[in-house]
C-alpha cells in the first residue's frame, strides 16, 4: 500500500533531506501524509501592510530591502528586517520584523528576497514591527505555485526540516496519490467521502469548505479506528470466563460499622454496583472516578473485602510510594479490629502486619508501587485496584493482572474526567461515578492574590497555625530552573522556617530519601510539624484532617484540574479552609484562568475548563491511555464526530463480534494497528 512506502524508495528525496525527515519520525509516505497542517495561510490574497496594532496575526508578503545586526547590550543580539510592499505603487508604510537572540535568522534573510511573515503587528516608535514572526523566505520561482497562490499549508516543523521542504515533499507525494488505490477506512454510512481525496484536501485545499469536508472525514478516521479498538477490546473481556469473587458481605458490615463517618448515597450505590461485578462471573473491568475527598479509597476497600471474604487476594498499586505508604496507614487503622493480615511492597519497603483473622500466613491485602509488578506475593489473587490508574502504562496495569487467572479489575482516578474523555479513554470499562462529598467537609475559600499580599498572606497563615490549625506551602519545582520567576520549594523553605518560627516547617519533594518521607509525613500528620513546604508530590493521597490552609506559589504555573486536586488536600476534616493562589500579577490571561477556582468546587466542571484551555494534550496517544495516538482530532470540540463514531463501532461488533462479515473484514487491521503501536510503545 502506497501509505506504507518508505521515503527512502523515492529516488527524488535526496539522501540528506531523507536523514531530517527520518529524525523528525516521519520514515514513510503514510508518515508525511498524517502529519497534518497545524494552521493555514490564506496566500490568495495577503494581508494589507499594517497599519496599527492589532491581536489578530497577519499574513503578509514583501521584499527585504535593509537587515541589520545589532548588539543590545551585555549578551542580547537584534536582528532586524525593513519589508515594503511587493508593489511599488501601493501606498504602504514599511514594515519592521525583528528577532531577538535568534542567530539562526540572521544566516538565513538577505536584501532582495521575497519573505512570507506571520505575526501580529506592534508599534514601537515611529514602526510597525512583528516580533519575532514565522517567516517563510520565497526563492524558487518555479515552485511558487506550491507556497504561494493558494490556502497554503503550515506544519509543525524543526531545525533543518523547514516549511517549504515538508510542504514540497508533501506536495509530491500528494500528486502521486493519483493512480494509487487506497481503501476507504469507514462505514460508508458514517462518512463517504474518498479518503484519498480527503488527504490531498487537507494538504492543499481548494477551497476552505473542501478543508472542512476532508477535516471531518480524517478526524472520523482517526476516532472510528480509536473506538473500534476500544470495542474490541471491551469485547475481548466480555469474552472472557471469569468466577465470583465476591463473600456474603458480614466482613464488609463490620467495615462499615466501625468507621467513624457514615457512608454518602452515591459511596453506597457504587459499593452496590462492584459488588454486582464480584459477584458475576465475568471479570469486572470497572472504572470510578469522582471529586476530590469523594470517598473513592473506602469505596475500593470495601470492594477489597468483599473479594478477601471469598477467600481470595487483593492487590492495591499506587503510583509512589508516598501515596502507597499513606494507603497502608489507612487501611491498618481501618483494619485494625477486624485482623485482616496487610502487606506493603514498594521499591524501599517491605511490610506486613501481624494479627492474621485467617489461618493462612500470606497476606490478605496487599498495597504497594510498582514492586508489586515483579514481586512474587500473590497466590490466589482475585481483585486488582489501580489508584490514579492514568500514571500507569498499559503493560504494567497489564502485568499486575496477570500474576492472576482473569481477576476482577477496579480502576481509580481523582480527577473527574469529562463525559467526552470517560467515553473516549475508557469506553471499554463499566463507569462509576461518586458525585457527592461527605457532610462532614469543611468549605474551602478560594483567592487569587499577588506577590505584593505575601506579608498578608505569611501572617494569616500565621494566624491559623497559632491557632491550632496546620499548612501546606507548594511550589512547582524542587530547585531553580534557572527561570527567575519561578520559584523552587527547596530555595524557599529557609525563609518559611524563618517567617514561621518557632513553629515546626518542615520540606518534602520527590528527591527526598524514602525513609525520611514516611517521617516528615507521620510527624505532619500527627501534628508535629506545622507546615509542609512541598511540591505536587502532596497531590494526591494525602489526608491530614487538621490542616486548613494552603498557599500555592506560581499557581499560573499548574493546570486548573491539578490545582484543584492540591486544594483537595485542606477542608478534609471539619474547619472551615483557605487555598491561597498566588500570582506575580493580579491582571492578565494566566490570572484569569484561576478565577474559576475563586467561582467553583465542582471538580467535573473545572476538569472540563481544563481541557477546554489545555486541550487534551498527552491524555491521548501516549502509553499511558494504552490507545493509539490522535493526530487530527480533539476530543472536546470534535465531541460530536467522536460520538458519532462510537455507535458505529459498537453497532459493528453488536452485529458481527468475530468481525466475520466481509464488509468487516478490512476493519480487523485497524485493531491490528492499534495492537501493533500499543506494543512498540512498551
Amino acid at each position: 500500500m502506497f501509505l506504507d512506502v518508505p521515503l527512502r524508495e523515492f529516488e527524488w528525496i535526496a539522501p540528506q533531506r531523507l536523514r531530517l525527515f527520518e529524525r523528525f519520525g516521519l520514515s514513510t509516505a503514510g508518515d508525511v501524509l498524517t502529519h497534518y497542517p497545524r494552521r493555514y495561510e490564506d496566500r490568495r490574497r495577503f494581508d494589507r501592510f499594517p497599519t496599527q496594532e492589532s491581536e489578530t496575526p497577519v499574513c503578509v508578503c514583501g521584499i527585504v530591502v535593509k537587515t541589520a545586526a545589532k548588539r543590545l547590550g551585555g549578551w542580547k543580539k537584534l536582528f532586524e528586517v525593513v519589508m515594503e510592499h511587493p508593489d511599488a505603487h501601493a501606498l504602504s508604510q514599511p514594515l519592521v520584523c525583528r528577532w531577538f537572540n535568534a542567530h539562526f535568522v540572521q544566516k538565513m534573510i538577505a536584501t532582495g528576497q521575497r519573505l512570507v511573515v506571520y505575526g501580529k503587528p506592534k508599534i514601537r516608535g515611529k514602526n510597525i514591527c512583528i516580533d519575532h514572526p514565522e517567516f517563510e523566505v520565497i526563492e524558487d520561482e518555479q515552485e511558487a505555485s506550491v507556497h504561494l497562490n493558494r490556502i497554503t499549508p503550515i506544519y509543525r516543523a524543526t531545525e533543518g526540516l523547514s516549511q517549504r521542504l515538508i510542504r514540497s515533499v508533501t506536495h509530491r507525494l500528494v500528486e502521486s496519490l493519483g493512480g494509487e488505490e487506497i481503501e476507504n477506512r469507514l462505514p460508508a454510512k458514517l462518512d463517504s467521502f474518498p479518503f484519498r481525496d480527503a488527504l490531498r484536501e487537507i494538504h492543499f485545499p481548494r477551497d476552505f469548505p473542501s478543508l472542512e469536508q476532508a477535516r471531518r472525514h480524517l478526524i472520523l478516521n482517526e476516532f472510528f479506528s480509536m473506538q473500534l479498538f476500544i470495542a474490541a477490546r471491551r469485547a475481548e473481556t466480555i469474552s472472557q470466563a471469569g468466577r465470583s469473587h465476591c463473600g456474603p458481605g458480614r466482613l464488609l458490615s463490620q467495615f462499615q460499622e466501625t468507621l467513624p463517618f457514615a457512608l454518602t448515597g452515591a459511596q453506597r450505590r457504587v459499593i452496590g454496583e462492584i459488588r454486582s461485578d464480584l459477584a458475576s462471573d465475568r471479570p469486572m473491568s470497572r472504572l470510578l472516578h469522582g471529586d476530590v475527598g469523594s470517598g473513592k479509597t473506602v469505596v475500593a476497600l470495601s470492594a477489597m473485602l468483599l473479594a478477601v471474604e471469598a477467600g481470595f487476594q487483593a492487590a492495591l498499586m499506587a503510583p509512589t510510594q508516598i501515596l502507597a505508604e499513606q494507603h497502608y496507614l489507612n487501611f491498618s487503622r481501618w483494619l485494625g479490629p477486624l485482623r485482616v493480615k496487610l502487606a506493603l511492597r514498594t521499591g524501599a519497603r517491605k511490610e506486613e502486619s501481624a494479627l492474621p483473622l485467617f489461618d493462612n500466613s500470606e497476606p490478605r491485602i496487599v498495597i504497594g508501587t510498582h514492586a508489586l509488578l515483579y514481586d512474587s506475593i500473590f497466590s490466589n489473587l482475585g481483585l486488582v485496584v489501580i489508584d490514579e490508574q492514568h500514571k500507569f502504562g498499559v503493560m504494567q496495569r497489564a502485568r499486575l493482572i496477570g500474576q492472576a487467572n482473569a481477576p476482577d479489575v477496579l480502576v481509580m482516578t481523582a480527577t473527574p474526567i469529562p463525559r467526552t474523555l470517560t467515553m473516549t479513554l475508557y469506553g471499554d470499562l463499566d463507569v462509576s461515578t461518586l458525585d457527592e462529598l461527605p457532610a462532614n467537609r469543611g468549605k474551602i475559600i478560594t483567592a487569587i492574590r499577588d506577590e505584593s499580599k505575601m506579608p498578608d498572606a505569611i501572617a494569616f497563615i500565621r494566624k491559623h497555625l497559632e491557632a491550632g490549625r496546620q499548612a501546606y506551602i507548594v511550589y512547582p519545582i524542587i530547585e531553580e530552573s534557572g527561570k527567575a520567576e519561578i520559584k523552587a520549594a527547596t530555595m524557599e523553605f529557609a525563609k518559611w522556617k524563618e517567617a514561621l518560627s518557632p513553629m515546626r516547617c518542615e520540606l518534602l519533594h520527590g528527591r527526598v530519601d524514602a525513609v525520611e518521607k514516611e517521617a516528615i509525613m507521620r510527624r505532619f500528620h500527627h501534628g508535629e510539624s506545622k507546615a509542609l513546604v512541598a511540591t505536587s508530590v502532596i497531590e494526591v493521597g494525602i489526608d491530614v484532617p487538621n490542616a486548613s490552609v494552603m498557599l500555592i506559589e506560581n499557581a499560573e504555573r499548574f493546570g486548573l484540574a491539578q490545582l484543584h486536586q492540591l486544594r483537595g488536600r485542606v477542608g478534609r476534616g471539619p474547619h472551615k479552609s483557605y487555598c491561597i493562589l498566588m500570582t506575580p500579577a493580579a491582571s492578565g490571561e494566566p490570572t484569569e484562568k484561576l478565577r474559576v477556582l475563586e467561582q467553583s468546587s465542582n471538580g467535573f466542571e473545572i476538569a472540563e475548563t481544563d481541557l477546554r484551555l489545555r486541550g487534551p494534550g498527552d491524555i491521548l496517544g501516549t502509553a499511558q491511555s494504552g490507545l493509539p495516538p490522535l493526530k487530527l482530532g480533539d476530543p472536546i470540540s470534535d465531541a460530536g464526530l467522536m460520538a458519532a463514531a462510537r455507535e458505529a463501532a459498537t453497532g459493528i461488533f453488536a452485529r458481527d463480534p468475530l468481525l466475520e462479515r466481509e464488509e468487516n473484514k478490512r476493519f480487523r487491521d485497524l485493531i491490528a494497528e492499534g495492537r501493533k503501536w500499543v506494543l512498540s510503545q512498551v
